[in-house]
């Protein structure tokens, strides 16, 4: 017998709402990725976060680098966080 409808294309699923950015202050976190964003583009923007800490963390160790180092490893920092809200987020949408 013939199907006569093909399956649905494959998706990862979607984002679950995941907090992030408490900065150890005693406080709800600050931002938090949304529920039902395409598991697809989450990891897109995860990618793009982390290329912008190691572009910003590379530039850090330059030799001669008058850039205010600070600045850069804070900003990677508050990314690298940000990237790993995403992942996480991925991952506990497919769970449910």
């Amino acid at each position: 017998m013939k199907k006569i409808t093909p399956d649905p294309p494959f998706t990862l699923g979607k984002t679950t709402t995941t907090p992030f950015g408490t900065c150890d202050a005693g406080h709800a976190p600050l931002f938090a990725v949304r529920n039902g964003i395409a598991a697809e583009d989450a990891l897109v923007h995860a990618s793009l976060l982390l290329r912008g800490v190691c572009d910003s963390t590379s530039a850090c160790f330059q030799p001669g680098s008058s850039l205010e180092h600070d600045g850069l490893l804070w900003s990677s920092l508050h990314s690298a966080e940000m990237a790993k809200a995403w992942v996480d987020a991925v991952l506990d949408g497919m769970q449910v």
